[in-house]
This record gives C-alpha cells, sequence and structure tokens, in this order.
C-alpha cells in the first residue's frame, strides 16, 4: 500500500474567493451604512425644518406677514438664509422658537461679527429661503440634500412638497 503524503495550503484561487466575498460584504455593509445615516440626517432636517416654521408662524403673528426674500437666485442661498436668520432673531417669540435648533446647524461662514449668521443643513450647506409674497402662500426651505448643490433637484429636500 502506498502513502501519500498531502500537502496542507491554500491555493490562490481559494484565497481569491475568499477575498471576493470579504469585499462583497464589505460594500455591502458600507453601502448599508451610508444609506442609514442620510435617512437619519434627512429626519434631522426635517426636525429643523419644523422648528423653522414654527419660528415663522410666530413671526408672521406679531408683524402681519413673513420675511420677504430680496432676490430669487438660489445661489444666494446663505444670503437668503442670513436674512432669514436675522429676521426671525428681531422678533423674540420666534428667538425663542430657534434656540431649540442644534448650534451646529447654526454658524456664520460667510461673513463678519457683524453679519447674521445662516441656519444649514446636516450635510454643511446653508438652507435656502424662498418667498415672494405675490407667488407664494408660504415659504419655502430647501436644502441642497446630499450632493451639496442646488443645481440637483433630484435630491433637493423641501419643507414644502
Amino acid at each position: 500500500m502506498k502513502s501519500y503524503k498531502y500537502k496542507i495550503g491554500v491555493t490562490l484561487v481559494e484565497m481569491l474567493i475568499v477575498l471576493a466575498i470579504i469585499t462583497l460584504l464589505a460594500s455591502l455593509v458600507v453601502g448599508m451604512a451610508t444609506h442609514i445615516d442620510n435617512q437619519s440626517r434627512g429626519k434631522g432636517l426635517q426636525n429643523t425644518f419644523a422648528v423653522l416654521e414654527s419660528a415663522l408662524e410666530e413671526y408672521r403673528e406679531q408683524t402681519g406677514g413673513f420675511p420677504e426674500q430680496p432676490d430669487r437666485d438660489s445661489a444666494n442661498a446663505a444670503a437668503h438664509c442670513e436674512i432669514l436668520y436675522s429676521e426671525l432673531n428681531s422678533i423674540a417669540g420666534s428667538r425663542k422658537i430657534l434656540e431649540k435648533i442644534s448650534g451646529s446647524s447654526i454658524a456664520n461662514k460667510f461673513g463678519g461679527a457683524d453679519t447674521p449668521a445662516e441656519i444649514y443643513d446636516p450635510w454643511g450647506t446653508a438652507l435656502d429661503y424662498v418667498y415672494d409674497s405675490l407667488i407664494d402662500t408660504y415659504p419655502r426651505l430647501i436644502s441642497a440634500g446630499p450632493d451639496r448643490s442646488f443645481a440637483n433637484d433630484a435630491d433637493n429636500i423641501s419643507s414644502r412638497r
């Protein structure tokens, strides 16, 4: 009877198969984590919208109208947001409601110490405020979404559908 010696080891094909399986599983986990992260950021944004809408209602009760938007250029989202924040802060009731917004959502990235702050979405882009009393019955707040660009409307998130 012949005695066979088996070599113990792993072939290159087996290693490549294991590596492919690990890569596939890792990409699924990263994709799911990104999706869950964007969902939680979206819920946080909806909460910010709700607080801002409450502040806008309080502003309207005190002044009889909403803050006007000086232009309709979406490239000026930060300026629109500065005006909104400044106007809402000018009314005590609205200012009290604005305090409920997370501190990380309010910053002054574009101006000096004497300019008002902007309100940012969870992806770090200033919210846009759209309101024209001749056209709109209620203001809209718009986030550029995960891609941080207002040009791509597909992922923009609005307070009004």
